[in-house]
C-alpha cells in the first residue's frame, strides 16, 4: 500500500471515528483490504473489527457488501453510520419485496457506501439482479465463523457467499472472534481465497482474570461476587425463565438487576440495554441474546451461571468483560448438575432423522401447505403454539427446526422486528377535503405522503420514531392516530410486530424425499460433542492456566501464563522459580510491549485482583532493571 493511502486511512478513521491511530492488527487487515487481497480477520471480543472494513470501504469508489446473520446488530451499524454521515442501507429477513426493491435500486444506482445484507437473501434472484448493477468495492463476511461446518454455528445460507464471488469482482474481507485453524482454513477455502492471507492478533487478555468454582450454593456465589467486585456485570443463564428469577432474587439481595432476552419486545429490550450502557442498572441477567454489538467498556464481571456449550461461545461473552484494559473477572460456576444437563443437551440437540423429517411435515401440516407447494412462504413461527398443538416436547422440536434450517430447507429468523406498515386508502384529492377529527392526523399524513413513495398503492413500512419526532409527538401517541386513521377507513395500517419467522426454500417434499444429508448430521454432532467435551475439560482443569488453555484451543500454542486465574493462583500448580517469573518478565517487557511499559501493565499481566504487583515479581522487576536486561518502567 502506497503512504499516501496510509496517510489518507488514518484521516478517514479520525475524521469519522475519531481515533488517532488504529488498533494492533487493524492496519495490517486495512492495508491487505487496499491492496486487493482477500484477507480473514480474527480478531477478539471487542477488538474493532468493524474498523477494518470500514475505513477501507471509505477509501474506494462503490458501495461494500456486508454479509451478517445478526440482524439488530445490522441495523444498529446501519444507524450509527448514517449518524455519522455516511451513507449506508440494509437489507434483511424482516423486510417486505417492495421494500427490498427500493433499498437494492439505492444500492445500485445510489451514492451509498454500505448494504448490509442478512445472508439468505443472497441467493434470491432479486438480489442477483441488482448486484450485477452494482459497483462493489468489498464483499465483507462479518461472523465469518457460520460459513463453516466444523464451526459452532453454521449457517448453510453463509454458502452462497461463495457464489456471489462467481458474479462479483470484489475482494473479500471476512471476520470473526472465534475459529480455531481447522475453522479458519475452511472459512479461506468456502470463500474461495485467491491467497490466503490471514491476520489475526493474540487472543491473550491480561486483564481478564478467569475464575471457575464448583459450588452447589450458586446464588450465595454470585451475591458474593456482586458485593467483593464493584461496576456493572453481565450474568448469562440458559433459560429465559431463569433471566427473570435471578434478576428478581439479586434485587431482593439490594442489587439493581434487570433481565433480558429474545422474548421480550423491541422497545424493552433497548430500553433495558440503554439504561445497563448508562449503569442505572448495575446487572443484566440475560441470555446469549444480549451483549452482541454492545462496547461497553467498564463490566467488572460477567458470570456464567450456567456452563456454555462451547469455548467459542464461552470465550465470546465472558470477552465482553474489561475492554477498557482494567482488572475485570469472569466467573463461571458449576457443579455435578451442569455436567449432566450438558451431556442431556448432547442427546436432544441431535434427534434421529426420522425424528426431524417427520417435524419437517409437521411445520407444514400445521400451516396447511400442501405437497408440492409452499416455495417462499414466510411463516409467522410460534415454537410453544406448535409444540403445543402436536404435543411435542420443545427443545427436541427446535433443534429438529434448526437441523432442517442447516441442511437448506428453510431459514428460521429470530425474533425479527417486523416494521409497521401504512396503506392509505382514499384517493389523494379526496383527503385534501376531508374534515379529520384531530390536526395532528394531517400533519402525520402530510410527512408520510412526503417520505413514503407508494402510499397509495400498497401498504409501505414506515420509520415510526422518524414520523412521530417529524410531528411532535411520542411513539404511542402516533400509534393511536393511526388507529384512529384506520378506524375512519382512511388508511389500512399494520402494527409493527415481533415475531419469529420461518422462510421457506421450496414446496413441500413428499415423504421420502426430504435430504437430510446423514454425512452433514454425522459431522456436525460429533463436532458438537467434541467442542462440549472441551468446556467439560476446562471447568475440571485443575493443573493449566485458563487462559492459557483457552488460547491453545485457539491454535495460540505459545502463552504465558496468565498468573490471575484460579489455578495459576492456587497451590495447585507449580509455582514459578526467579527464573520462570524473570524469564516471563523479559519476555512480556522486551518482546510485547518493546521495551515502553509501567508499572500498571506489569500489575496487569502479573498482578493480584487488586493489581498489585506480587513481591515476587517486584522483587526479580527490581533486578532486571538494575543489571539493565530490561529498561526501568516509564511511571518510575
Amino acid at each position: 500500500m502506497s503512504g499516501n493511502d496510509n496517510m489518507k486511512s488514518l484521516e478517514i478513521l479520525s475524521e469519522y471515528w475519531g481515533y488517532d491511530s488504529f488498533r494492533l492488527k487493524q492496519e495490517d487487515i486495512v492495508n491487505a483490504a487496499l491492496e486487493g487481497r482477500d484477507v480473514l480477520a480474527i480478531l477478539p471480543t471487542g477488538g474493532g473489527k468493524s474498523v477494518c472494513f470500514q475505513v477501507p470501504s471509505m477509501m474506494r469508489q462503490g458501495i461494500a457488501i456486508v454479509v451478517t446473520p445478526l440482524i439488530a446488530l445490522m441495523k444498529d451499524q446501519v444507524q450509527n453510520l448514517n449518524d455519522r454521515g455516511i451513507k449506508a442501507l440494509c437489507v434483511n429477513a424482516g423486510m417486505g419485496r417492495r421494500e427490498v426493491e427500493l433499498a437494492l435500486n439505492n444500492a445500485a444506482y445510489g451514492d451509498f457506501k454500505f448494504l448490509y445484507v442478512s445472508p439468505e437473501r443472497l441467493g434470491t434472484q432479486l438480489f442477483k439482479n441488482y448486484v450485477q448493477e452494482m459497483n462493489v468495492s468489498f464483499i465483507v463476511v462479518d461472523e465469518a465463523h457460520c460459513i463453516s461446518q466444523w464451526g459452532y454455528d453454521f449457517r448453510p445460507d453463509y454458502l452462497q457467499i461463495g457464489k456471489l464471488r462467481e458474479i462479483v469482482d470484489a475482494p473479500v474481507i471476512a471476520l470473526t472472534a472465534t475459529a480455531t485453524p481447522q475453522v479458519a482454513e475452511d472459512i479461506m477455502e468456502k470463500l474461495r481465497f485467491t491467497d490466503k492471507c490471514l491476520i489475526k492478533s493474540g487472543f491473550e487478555r491480561p486483564n481478564l482474570s478467569y475464575i471457575v468454582r464448583n459450588c452447589d450454593d450458586k446464588q450465595g456465589q454470585l451475591l458474593n461476587i456482586c458485593g467483593s467486585v464493584g461496576g456493572t456485570g453481565i450474568v448469562y443463564v440458559r433459560s429465559r425463565k431463569k433471566t427473570e428469577e435471578l434478576a428478581a432474587f439479586l434485587n431482593a439481595n439490594g442489587v439493581c438487576s434487570s433481565f433480558y432476552h429474545a422474548g421480550l419486545g423491541p422497545d424493552s429490550r433497548s430500553d433495558r440495554q440503554e439504561r445497563w450502557k448508562k449503569d442505572e442498572i448495575r446487572v443484566m441477567v440475560c441470555t446469549n441474546a444480549f451483549g452482541m454489538g454492545i462496547d461497553k467498556p467498564d463490566v467488572r464481571f460477567v458470570v456464567h451461571f450456567d456452563v456454555p456449550d462451547s469455548p467459542e461461545a464461552y470465550f465470546q461473552e465472558a470477552g465482553r468483560g474489561g475492554r477498557d484494559g482494567k482488572r475485570s473477572f469472569a466467573v463461571l460456576l458449576w457443579n455435578a448438575t451442569d455436567t449432566k444437563r450438558l451431556r442431556q443437551i448432547a442427546s436432544v440437540s441431535f434427534p434421529s432423522l426420522e425424528y426431524i423429517e417427520d417435524i419437517y411435515h409437521k411445520v407444514h401440516i400445521f400451516y396447511e401447505i400442501p405437497y408440492d407447494t409452499g416455495a417462499g412462504r414466510q411463516l409467522k413461527f410460534n415454537l410453544d403454539d406448535f409444540c403445543r398443538h402436536f404435543k411435542l416436547q420443545r427443545q427436541m422440536a427446535y433443534y429438529a427446526v434448526v437441523y432442517l434450517e442447516r441442511t437448506g430447507h428453510w431459514t428460521l429468523s429470530e425474533d425479527l422486528d417486523i416494521s409497521a406498515k401504512v396503506q392509505i386508502r382514499v384517493d389523494r384529492n379526496e383527503l385534501y377535503d376531508m374534515d379529520l377529527p384531530d390536526p395532528k392526523m394531517g400533519a402525520l399524513l402530510e410527512v408520510l405522503m412526503r417520505r413514503y413513495t407508494g402510499l397509495f398503492s400498497y401498504p409501505v413500512p414506515v420509520d415510526e420514531d422518524y414520523v412521530a419526532s417529524r410531528i411532535g409527538v411520542s411513539v404511542p401517541v402516533f400509534r393511536q392516530l393511526l388507529y384512529r386513521l384506520s378506524l375512519e377507513h382512511i388508511i389500512k395500517y399494520i402494527p409493527n410486530d415481533h415475531a419469529t419467522v420461518l422462510f421457506l426454500h421450496h414446496e413441500r417434499l413428499r415423504p421420502k424425499n426430504v435430504n437430510l444429508d446423514p454425512e452433514r448430521y454425522a459431522l456436525l454432532k460429533n463436532s458438537s460433542l467434541e467442542r462440549m467435551q472441551k468446556m467439560i475439560d476446562y471447568i475440571n482443569e485443575d493443573d493449566v492456566c485458563r487462559s492459557t488453555y483457552l488460547l491453545e484451543y485457539f491454535g495460540q500454542k505459545e502463552s504465558v501464563d496468565c498468573g490471575s486465574c484460579d489455578v495459576c493462583r492456587s497451590g495447585r500448580k507449580k509455582t514459578a522459580g526467579p527464573q520462570d517469573t524473570a524469564a516471563r518478565l523479559v519476555s512480556f517487557i522486551n518482546g510485547e510491549k518493546s521495551g515502553k511499559y509501567t508499572l500498571d501493565d506489569i500489575a496487569l499481566r502479573f498482578g493480584s485482583a487488586t493489581d498489585s504487583i506480587s513481591v515476587d515479581y517486584a522483587e526479580v522487576l527490581r533486578r532486571l532493571t538494575d543489571d539493565g536486561t530490561v529498561p526501568p518502567p516509564e511511571d518510575e
